[in-house]
C-alpha cells in the first residue's frame, strides 16, 4: 500500500476546507530582512533549484535558527505540484516543515532559548493565541493559524516560505528543544511523521496490553509501529505483501498480516482496541472497521483522493468509532520529542544533499525510500 502524508488541513478535509487564513488577525511589527539561501519551485512542473528568499530580522519574541536538516514529507510534493485543489500553492514555493537547526539569534524577550541551543520547527509557525483551541493547547485546530509554509506571511507579505532554506525566524512559542541524545537527521521526520502519528495514540489511550493495527507501513506506519511497540501495545501491522515481514519485526512489531488475505483478518474480528490506517490509496476501511472490538477506534490519518466509503452497520454495532487526526499542539510535539528522547526513537532516514532534491521527489512519488528523506541543510553552502 502507497502511504503519504496529506498535509494539515487537507488531511481531514480533502473536499472542503472550512479554515480562515486572514492576515487582519496578527499584529506585527516592522521588521527589517535579510537574505537567505533556499530551493524553490516556480510552479507546478517546474524543479527545485537554488533561490535567494528574504527573511525578516528576529523582533523580541523570536528565534533564528541555523537550518541543519530537513525532511521530506509527501505533502512537499503535493504542494510543490499544486495538487490541492482546496489548498492551491503560492508559487515561488519552498517547502518544507520538518526542521532541525541550531540558535544563532534570539529576541530580547525570548527566554527558552539561547544562542547555539538545538531547536526544531514543525508544521506551525503562529496561531491566534486567543481561540479556545490556541487556550487548549490544540494550535493545529486554530482557524487563523499560519502554516511553515505557503500560508499568508503577515511580516514580509507574500507567504511563509520552509526549511528548504539556510536559516528560518520563528516566534519562541513555536520553536522546540530538541533532545541532545537524538540523532539530528533521523529526528527531523519526528516534527510531521511523528506527532502525526504519535498524537491519536496518545488522544485513543494506547498503552501497555491494548492490541494495536497499524495499516500501511510508509513514512508514517513504521514511526507508528515504533510508538505503539514504545507505549507497549501488542501491534500488528497489516500490508499488502509479505515483503514487509522482516522490516516490520524489526520496527517492533508483534504479528504481520496480509489485507488481502480475508482468512487471516477473519481471525482478528471485533479484537482490536485501536487501529492507525496511513494509507493515502483507495482501500476499503470497512474490512478494518470490523476488526475493532466494542467502543474500539479506527483513525484516519492519510487521505484518499475518493471519499471512502462506509457501512454504518460496522460502526452501529459494537459501538465502534471511526476518527481522523492531525498533527498536535505544540505542548503535545514537545512531549513527542521527550518521549523519543527516553526511548530513543528516530525515524528511518535516507540523507542526501538538496541538489538531489529533484531525484528524491521523483522516487518519493514512487514509494522508493525506507522510510524518509532528510536534506543535510549544509549542501546548501555548496557551489
Amino acid at each position: 500500500m502507497k502511504t503519504s502524508r496529506v498535509h494539515l488541513l487537507i488531511h481531514l478535509y480533502p473536499y472542503h476546507v472550512n479554515i480562515v487564513m486572514s492576515t487582519t488577525q496578527f499584529s506585527s511589527q516592522s521588521h527589517g530582512q535579510y537574505d537567505s539561501k533556499a530551493y524553490s519551485s516556480t510552479g507546478p512542473k517546474s524543479p527545485l533549484v537554488q533561490t535567494t528568499i528574504p527573511r525578516r530580522e528576529p523582533g523580541d519574541n523570536d528565534v533564528q535558527i541555523e537550518i541543519l536538516f530537513c525532511g521530506i514529507c509527501h505533502s512537499d510534493l503535493h504542494q510543490v505540484r499544486n495538487e490541492w485543489s482546496a489548498m492551491p500553492t503560492v508559487y515561488p514555493c519552498v517547502p518544507g516543515h520538518e526542521i532541525i537547526g541550531r540558535v544563532t539569534n534570539i529576541g530580547s524577550a525570548v527566554t527558552k532559548f539561547k544562542p547555539g541551543d538545538l531547536a526544531a520547527v514543525g508544521c506551525l509557525v503562529d496561531s491566534d493565541g486567543n481561540c479556545p483551541q490556541c487556550q487548549a493547547g490544540l494550535e493545529q485546530f486554530c482557524p487563523h493559524m499560519t502554516l511553515t509554509y505557503n500560508s499568508p506571511d503577515v511580516h514580509l507579505g507574500g507567504v511563509t516560505y520552509g526549511g528548504y532554506s539556510d536559516s528560518i525566524v520563528v516566534k519562541e512559542h513555536f520553536v522546540l528543544r530538541v533532545p541532545s541524545n537524538l540523532d539530528l537527521a533521523g529526528a527531523a521526520p519526528l516534527l510531521c511523521a511523528g506527532i502525526t502519528t504519535y498524537s491519536p495514540m496518545r488522544h485513543w489511550g494506547v498503552t501497555k496490553g491494548k492490541k494495536v493495527g497499524v495499516v500501511g507501513l510508509g513514512g508514517l506506519g513504521h514511526m507508528a509501529v515504533k510508538f505503539a511497540h514504545a507505549l507497549e501495545a501488542h501491534v500488528v501491522v497489516f500490508t499488502t505483501s509479505l515483503n514487509k515481514k522482516e522490516d516490520a519485526l524489526r520496527l517492533g512489531a508483534d504479528e504481520v498480516i496480509v489485507s488481502r488475505n480475508t482468512e487471516e483478518m477473519n481471525k482478528h474480528i471485533a479484537s482490536f482496541d485501536f487501529i492507525i490506517d496511513t494509507v493515502s490509496a483507495e482501500h476499503d476501511i470497512n474490512a478494518f472497521i470490523q476488526l475493532l472490538r466494542p467502543d474500539g477506534t479506527l483513525t484516519l490519518i492519510g487521505a484518499p483522493d475518493k471519499p471512502h466509503v462506509v457501512s454504518a452497520f460496522g460502526l452501529l454495532f459494537n459501538r465502534r468509532n471511526l476518527s481522523g487526526s492531525l498533527i498536535g499542539g505544540i505542548a503535545e510535539t514537545q512531549e513527542m520529542l521527550d518521549f523519543c528522547s527516553k526511548h530513543n526513537i528516530t525515524a528511518d532516514v535516507e540523507v542526501i544533499p538538496i541538489q538531489k532534491i529533484n531525484e528524491a521527489f521523483e522516487r518519493l512519488s514512487h514509494a522508493d525510500v525506507k522510510y524518509r528523506f532528510t536534506i543535510d541543510m549544509a549542501s546548501l553552502k555548496a557551489k
